[in-house]
């Protein structure tokens, strides 16, 4: 049994990906730019960054282009960004089990806002994101500081994530890693892969 649940936000928690692909894209348009979506999702999901680097190699989109894309997405994210099917229940669950839920993101205090939105803070006990200033994944720093702040035992810790970055992370802190995904592609590297968060619960 897992008793440390640790989450990753985007694509995992939250369906924020289409919100942030339709922002982007649509800034792109104003931009005189075509791009199709799907592809847009491609580069997201390897990381912000990465799509970030490969637009402005591509477009030669510049900081005026991301000011403006962030203003319009968070605006938009809290609007209709919205968790996955299933979120808040297994959430609960693990809370009600006397077990923890954590979070582990690269995003800022957008992410806290929404959990709280959506009822789902309250059932979190420790939160790392952006401000706290950790190299970004896949390095294990972040995941180190909360097993050793909450004394975790590894083998009794799993994060979740859809992203190989996440997968990673998990690995290099020595921990389970389980990826979740939408579709039907799996992790190579994950100790489990799921696309329904009620697979969740024959897990933990």
């Amino acid at each position: 049994m897992y008793k440390n649940i640790i989450w990753d936000f985007d694509g995992t928690l939250f369906n924020t990906y289409p919100v942030m692909a339709n922002i982007f894209k649509d800034t792109l348009e104003r931009k005189g730019i075509e791009e199709p979506l799907n592809e847009i999702v491609k580069q997201m999901k390897v990381s912000m960054s990465s799509a970030f680097n490969y637009y402005e190699n591509k477009y030669r989109i510049d900081s005026n282009f991301l000011d403006e894309y962030h203003i319009r997405r968070k605006e938009a994210e809290m609007q209709q960004s919205k968790p996955f099917e299933g979120i808040v229940d297994i959430c609960k669950y693990i809370y009600s089990t006397n077990r923890q839920n954590y979070l582990y993101t690269h995003r800022g205090e957008s992410a806290i806002k929404l959990l709280k939105m959506f009822g789902l803070y309250d059932y979190f006990s420790d939160f790392i994101t952006l401000e706290h200033g950790f190299e970004r994944k896949p390095s294990p720093d972040a995941l180190h500081h909360l097993i050793n702040k909450h004394n975790m035992s590894h083998s009794e810790s799993i994060m979740i994530g859809d992203r190989d970055l996440d997968i990673l992370a998990a690995h290099n802190a020595g921990i389970t890693a389980c990826y979740f995904t939408e579709g039907d592609e799996i992790s190579n590297h994950a100790d489990y892969n799921i696309s329904d968060f009620k697979q969740l619960y024959s897990i933990i």
